[in-house]
Order: structure tokens, then C-alpha cells, then sequence
């Protein structure tokens, strides 16, 4: 009878119990991920995406006009000095490393970048500014510009995109470590017949000319990496070749010499764009090369140019998570009125990453584009329910007269 009476009481302890529980820091740290990834499991067996999905309506292939490279300089009757060779092997001290929480690889190699010169947070100091919620699986280059600008004002940075082998040697020879991002693979059955493919940041501390590798730190592989010369830029051409350097100001008249014409950012997509160029001339079946055109043309407001650079790519076959970390296809399909791609695209990309901060704007965007005003601002809400702490959401909600 006493059994029985306190069955209801059994019951509520039994539910509310678990609750408690999972509210403690770190039982929620270690279980939130894993709930996320059983839900992703499940929904894609439930719904599969297969791969990201042709045009609707090819543009005609595109004529490739490789532009002057904005390095180019006019002949001088004054020679020019001979570089200083490099040396054959140059190892940074690396900063105590920073093993990854989940999807927080941007936030956790910047830590270490960070940390190198003296700071003292770690990834969640960073994350919680601009991801605080785990289950936001991407941090674009620009979003940890913002926070090193914002939150560590005493250091300078800037990114680039077509970087090269050689400037990464040069930085590293010169003490300057260097955070690229790159493609990845993860062997994890997150989706049905997935391919493996992720994009991820890595922070590189030196390179050996003897054995032909950089040496990175990788906050989910580990200390002390190393990855040969051809095989990084493989996986970093997935990314336009696109860098992040951080150092202190005094070193900034060594930064610009380094860089040359890429200081300025307008010369620097420049010289981008006619490396995808010639890449698409030289490998026309290599969809990343088409990709990274179409990135580039998306830059200078050449939308047209841009969807058929993209078209290009998606005939040829891109990753399923591309539009996780890449979005030039949206700028270009909205801008010249191709909906369908559009609405295609977002769909495709939401049913890999349902909570993507930038997708769900780009949702908002569409609908915006058909009229649809009050069911945009309700997308970029869920936008910033996915990221209460994104730089995106705001300015979008704004435009529209809305309150952020």
C-alpha cells in the first residue's frame, strides 16, 4: 500500500531527476553533443539528403578571361633585391593546446593562436561571445576577426584569401604563426551515406623542407601535426586558400612586407581571382577550382558571372556539407533572380544543418525577395535563437524594420 503511495512521487523524481542532472555544467558538456548527434542520425535515416544537387538550369559552360594579376609590376631600371632564402626548417614554440568541445574548432585554435601571445582564456572565453550554443556547428573567418578586434584589441589581425605554400614559409620563417582553414575529413556516419567531408581550422607552427611538412596544431587530431606542402594545399584550395594572422603591432611594417600587394584587400581578391582562373583553365573537372572562382566573382558583384562559376561546380560535385561554410551560391543565385536554385540550395543545406545561423538568414532573404516580410524576419529570428550572439542577425532584422 505504502509502495503505491508513493509511486506518483517515484515517477516525478524519475523525470525531474534526469533534468537536474543535466542541467550541471559538465553533464550537459558531455551529453549535449551526443543527443545532437543521435538526432542528426536519426533524422537523416528518417530523411535522407543524398548529395547536393545539380543546377536546375546550367548556365552555358563559362568562357574563363584570366585578368592581370595585381602583382604585376612595370618594368624598373632599378633591380630588385634578391629575396633572402629561406631557411630549409623553422619551428615555432607552440602554445599549450587546446583540445576542442564540440564543433568548436574555430574558437579552440584561436584560443591557442591567442595563447601564443600570452593571453590567458581558453575556447569558451571565445565561444561564448560568438557561439554560445554548442550545437552551432560553424564559426566563419570573419566572426573570430570580429572577436579578436573586439575582445583583444591589444593584438592586430587581418585574413587573406590565395594564400600559397611559399607565404606560409615566409610568415612561419619571420615568427609569425598562421591559422588556415581547410577541408577535412571525419570518418563519423552523422548522415547516410556520408561523405566525411568538414571543414576545419589549424594553426600552423613550422615546416621542415627535408621532410617536405608543415607543423600544425589541431585541436581535434592533436598536438604537433604534420601534413606535406602539396597535400595542405589540397585541402586548403576547398577554402579559397583563405588565412588568418594575428601578431603584435610593431610587427606590422614585417606583416605588409611579407604580404606585398595581398595587404590590400582588393589586390588580394584580385590576385584570388586569377589564381581560380587559371586552376579552372589548367583543371576544368576540379569543382573546388570553379568554387573558388565563383567566391571570388561574388566579391566584385559579378553575380552572373559568379552563378555559372558555381553551376560549374555543383555539375562536377561538391560535398554535402559545403553550404555549411560557404555561401557565395546564395549571393549569386539571389542576385540574379534564379529562385528556384535559391530555395533549392537552402533547403538542401538546412536538411544537413537545420539550426545554420547563415542559411537561415539566407532562408529569410528568399523569402524576402518573394514579398514575404514578415515570414523573413521570423527566419532571421530562428537565426538568432541558433546564435543569440551572431554579428549577422541584427543588421538583417534592422533592414527590415525590425526590432533585433
Amino acid at each position: 500500500m505504502q509502495l503505491r503511495r508513493r509511486w506518483p512521487l517515484i515517477l516525478v523524481a524519475l523525470i525531474v531527476l534526469p533534468m537536474l542532472v543535466y542541467q550541471i555544467p559538465w553533464v550537459k558538456t558531455r551529453l549535449e553533443w551526443r543527443l545532437d548527434l543521435a538526432q542528426v542520425f536519426v533524422r537523416s535515416r528518417l530523411n535522407p539528403v543524398g548529395e547536393l544537387p545539380p543546377p536546375q538550369i546550367a548556365s552555358s559552360s563559362p568562357e574563363v578571361e584570366v585578368r592581370p594579376s595585381a602583382t604585376a609590376l612595370p618594368p624598373s631600371p632599378t633591380p630588385l633585391a634578391t629575396p633572402t632564402p629561406l631557411p630549409p626548417n623553422f619551428i615555432l614554440t607552440p602554445p599549450a593546446h587546446e583540445t576542442q568541445g564540440p564543433n568548436n574548432c574555430g574558437p579552440a585554435t584561436l584560443a591557442m593562436y591567442l595563447r601564443y601571445y600570452g593571453w590567458g582564456g581558453d575556447q569558451y572565453t571565445i565561444s561564448d561571445e560568438i557561439k554560445p550554443i554548442s550545437a552551432d556547428r560553424n564559426v566563419n573567418v570573419d566572426e573570430l576577426d570580429y572577436y579578436i578586434r573586439t575582445r583583444a584589441g591589444w593584438l592586430s589581425t587581418l585574413f587573406r584569401v590565395d594564400g600559397s605554400i611559399t607565404l606560409l614559409k615566409q610568415l612561419l620563417a619571420a615568427g609569425l604563426p598562421v591559422m588556415v582553414e581547410k577541408g577535412h575529413i571525419i570518418e563519423i556516419d552523422y548522415l547516410l551515406n556520408d561523405d566525411y567531408w568538414n571543414g576545419h581550422y589549424a594553426l600552423l607552427t613550422g615546416y621542415d623542407d627535408a621532410s617536405g611538412e608543415f607543423i600544425y596544431q589541431d585541436s581535434y587530431n592533436g598536438p604537433n601535426q604534420r601534413m606535406g606542402y602539396a597535400e595542405l594545399d589540397m585541402w586548403w584550395q576547398q577554402f579559397n586558400r583563405v588565412y588568418t594572422l594575428v601578431y603584435t603591432p610593431d610587427r606590422e611594417a614585417d606583416v605588409q612586407a611579407i604580404l606585398g600587394a595581398d595587404w590590400d584587400a582588393q589586390a588580394n581578391r584580385q590576385n584570388a581571382m586569377v589564381t581560380a582562373q587559371l586552376e579552372v583553365e589548367s583543371h576544368p573537372e576540379n569543382a573546388f577550382a570553379w568554387f573558388n572562382l565563383g567566391m571570388n566573382q561574388v566579391y566584385f558583384g559579378e553575380f552572373n558571372a559568379a552563378a555559372a562559376s558555381f553551376d560549374q561546380a555543383r555539375l562536377i560535385g561538391l560535398p554535402m556539407r559545403m553550404l555549411r561554410y560557404q555561401f557565395g551560391p546564395f549571393f549569386a543565385y539571389y542576385h540574379t533572380n534564379r529562385q528556384d536554385d535559391l530555395n533549392q540550395l537552402v533547403d538542401y543545406a538546412l536538411a544537413i544543418t537545420p539550426n545554420s545561423e547563415d542559411v537561415l538568414i539566407w532562408r529569410g532573404w528568399a523569402l524576402h525577395k518573394e514579398g514575404n516580410i514578415n515570414a523573413a524576419i521570423q527566419q532571421f529570428r530562428l537565426a538568432q535563437e541558433a546564435n543569440p550572439k551572431s554579428i549577422y542577425t541584427g543588421p538583417a532584422l534592422t533592414s527590415l524594420g525590425a526590432t533585433p
